[in-house]
C-alpha cells in the first residue's frame, strides 16, 4: 500500500496517459502494413526491427517513429512500392505532429482537484522536446504543472535526475503511468510510489513483465486516483 502521507511530488506520463497518443500512431502502422504485406511474411515484424535498429540513434518520438516507417517501406517494397502510395504515407506519418492531444476522460477534474491539494504536479515524459511540448500545449492541461520535464529515455537515472531537479527524495515521489517499462519498474526501483493505468493499446517496444510490489497500485482510469491521495 502506497504510504501517501510522505509524497510531495505527483509526476504523470503524458501520452497514453493524459492524452491519447498510441492509437493515431497505429493508423499509421496499419496503413504500412497494408502496404508492405505482398512483399512480406509479417509486416509487424519488419517495422520493428526497423525500430529496434533505430533506437540507439533515433529515440522516441513522432519523427523518429516516421523515419522508421518509410524506411521498413523502402527496405521491404523497394521500388515496387509506387512514389505516390510512398508520399501519402508519409502524410499519414507527419500528421502525427498535429495530434489533437484531447484530455483522456476524467483527466482534467482529476488535475483540477489535485491542483488545489498539498501536493506539486508534474510531467515526466520520454519523447521529442517539441513534439511534447506542442501536445501538452493543445492539450490544455499546461496550467496545472509546475514542472514540466522531457527526456530523451526514463530509467532509473533520469527518475533520480527528476527527483533532484525537484528537490525531493525518491520516497516522496508518486509517478502515474500507463507504460509498465518506463513509468513503473525504474520509478519502483529507486525508492519511489507508482500508479499504473494500463491503456487499450500499446507500443511493441513498451511491452514488459509486470509485478506486484508494495508501492505499486493499479487503476483503472486516472478519477480513481483521487480515491489513494
Amino acid at each position: 500500500m502506497i504510504d501517501i502521507k510522505h509524497i510531495r511530488v505527483i509526476a504523470f506520463d503524458a501520452d497514453d496517459t493524459l492524452w491519447d497518443c498510441q492509437s493515431h500512431f497505429d493508423h499509421v502502422e496499419q496503413h504500412l502494413y497494408r502496404l508492405i504485406a505482398p512483399y512480406c511474411d509479417d509486416p509487424k515484424a519488419e517495422l520493428f526491427k526497423t525500430e529496434s535498429g533505430n533506437m540507439a540513434d533515433l529515440g522516441y518520438g513522432c519523427k523518429a517513429f516516421t523515419i522508421s516507417v518509410i524506411e521498413t517501406a523502402l527496405r521491404v517494397g523497394g521500388e515496387k512500392i509506387p512514389a505516390d502510395e510512398l508520399a501519402e504515407l508519409l502524410a499519414h506519418s507527419k500528421q502525427l505532429l498535429q495530434l489533437p492531444a484531447t484530455p483522456l476522460p476524467e483527466v482534467e477534474h482529476t488535475l483540477r482537484q489535485l491542483s488545489e491539494s498539498r501536493y506539486r504536479l508534474a510531467v515526466f515524459t520520454k519523447g521529442e522536446l517539441q513534439d511534447q511540448e506542442n501536445k501538452l500545449k493543445r492539450s490544455g492541461l499546461d496550467g496545472y504543472f509546475s514542472h514540466v520535464e522531457i527526456t530523451s529515455d526514463k530509467r532509473e537515472q533520469e527518475f533520480r535526475g527528476l527527483c533532484n531537479h525537484l528537490g525531493i527524495l525518491p520516497a516522496e515521489l508518486l509517478m502515474v503511468g500507463n507504460s509498465f517499462k518506463s513509468d513503473i519498474a525504474p520509478a519502483l526501483r529507486i525508492g519511489a510510489s507508482a500508479v499504473h493505468i494500463p491503456f487499450h493499446v500499446q507500443w511493441q517496444l513498451e511491452h514488459s513483465e509486470e509485478f506486484d510490489h508494495e508501492r505499486l497500485v493499479r487503476i483503472d482510469h486516472l478519477g480513481q486516483l483521487l480515491d489513494i491521495v
